[in-house]
């Protein structure tokens, strides 16, 4: 019976999606190019936070 680990990527890939569409909310009346920066930068962050989580769970 082997015991899986808690997968907590998606976990931050999705909270920094959202933190990303709370910050492009703060910019969308000065540029609609502001709101998808922003979220493009969310989801690169939750990319790199789940790539460290993954090194450190090993």
């Amino acid at each position: 019976m082997s015991i899986k680990k808690k997968d907590s990527g998606g976990v931050a890939i999705g909270g920094m999606l959202i933190a990303g569409v709370g910050v492009g909310l703060a910019f969308i009346q000065q540029s609609p190019m502001w709101f998808v920066a922003a979220l493009l930068t969310g989801l690169g962050l939750g990319l790199v936070i789940a790539a460290i989580f993954a090194h450190r769970s090993n």
